[in-house]
């Protein structure tokens, strides 16, 4: 019975002792790091995983809001006749393209046919007046000479010159009236001299443009008060966008803007904002903000729908990463950075603001380090798992 229990105890000295040489072994190996994720070259090959450097970048926070495109105000013109008349023909249509001074309509011009009447029967009465000019002059020269020698009395002379000065006075008040019967013609396009009655005049394009409007017809009497066309210059246009009233601080006169429509996909007309309204919609709560953009050969239409980039009043030179790259672990925000070719770490980050599809990192992460851009969901994927595997 003593040599059984001698034995039983030999035996559990020589278990512990074995165990303990066991547990210390173990312990001599060097700890491997849980914040690391294996993945094989060939495996981030077929997943297709990429890494890039983190940069530096220019974060500026943009406003997106739509918008149409509409006319500018001082690149607008109301075309009025001169005068009374009355329209003959009509030479352009809604949505033709005009060039400056191109005949827009014809029109009897009454005013101008009355004008060039009155200053032909000026035009005679000045021959007139200078024919009784010559004469004068002959007789107050005879009678001088009469006077001077005695034959005729000095006061006849003095009668005749003074009809002469009133006859010179009248020349010159009919040469007055007829430069400025002149000058109206001149306005209405007619040369002095041309034909009696009434004339024909054009209504001219005020400057290269496109016609969006027209209110005249053939054989209507216009007055001089009648908008018969309004001509558009589109070479440069406005984008009017509504914002918001919680947005309205974030943006501001002077700021370059980035306008997009439909019928070009993928190109960028590049506008600046030359207005913010100083009211608000009741309705809708939105201010009118107006963008000035570059129209060149008209490309943008009138109406149409745009979409409107505004740069706010954030923009600094921060650390930023593509959205994907981020990913949620354990209800934290990580990253996976590249410490080897095959192994990355886990790495905690704090992000801040969003900015095109950018997120700013405030911490964890430094310029220069190389992380998973590509892929990391499968990095992800293997932690997860593990832990499986574990439970």
């Amino acid at each position: 019975m003593k040599k059984s229990i001698l034995l039983i105890a030999v035996l559990t000295v020589s278990v512990a002792c074995s165990r303990s040489k066991e547990a210390g072994a173990k312990s001599e190996e060097p700890a491997r790091p849980t914040n690391l994720v294996q993945m094989e070259l060939e495996a981030q090959k077929h997943v297709g995983l990429q890494v890039a450097p983190v940069e530096m970048t220019q974060l500026t926070e943009y406003l997106q809001v739509t918008g149409t495109v509409q006319p500018v105000d001082s690149r607008v013109s109301q075309v009025r006749p001169l005068a009374r008349g009355r329209i003959e023909d009509i030479a352009v249509r809604v949505g033709d393209r005009v060039r400056k001074g191109q005949a827009l309509a014809r029109y009897d011009n009454m005013e101008a046919g009355e004008l060039s009447s009155v200053y032909a029967s000026a035009q005679a009465e000045l021959a007139r007046l200078k024919v009784q000019l010559s004469a004068l002059a002959k007789q107050t020269e005879r009678n001088k000479s009469l006077s001077e020698i005695g034959a005729a009395p000095t006061k006849d002379y003095e009668m005749s010159l003074a009809e002469q000065q009133g006859v010179e006075q009248g020349i010159r008040s009919q040469e007055s009236v007829l430069v400025g019967i002149s000058a109206r013609l001149r306005r209405f396009g007619v040369a002095p001299g041309d034909a009696l009655g009434a004339l024909t005049a054009a209504l001219p394009a005020p400057f290269d443009g496109v016609v969006i409007k027209i209110n005249a017809a053939p054989g209507k009497v216009v007055e001089p008060a009648d908008e018969l066309f309004t001509i558009a210059d589109l070479s440069q246009v406005w984008v009017q966008a509504e914002v918001y009233e919680k947005d309205l601080g974030r943006i501001r006169v002077g700021q370059p803007a980035s306008i997009t429509v439909d019928t070009y996909p993928g190109e960028r007309f590049s506008g600046r904002i030359t207005y913010i309204a100083d009211f608000l919609d009741p309705q809708t709560r939105t201010a009118r903000v107006r963008c000035e953009v570059p129209n060149p050969g008209v490309r943008l239409k009138l109406d149409m729908f745009a979409s409107v980039q505004l740069p706010t009043t954030f923009s600094r030179k921060a650390m930023a990463v593509p959205q994907g790259v981020l990913q949620q672990l354990d209800g934290k925000t990580v990253v996976f950075v590249r410490k080897n070719p095959t192994a990355f770490e886990v790495r905690n980050v704090k992000t801040g603001n969003i900015v095109l599809n950018k997120t700013e990192i405030l911490e964890g992460l430094r310029p220069g380090e190389t992380i998973v851009v590509q892929g990391a969901f499968h990095l992800k994927s293997i932690i997860a798992g593990k832990e499986l595997g574990e439970e």
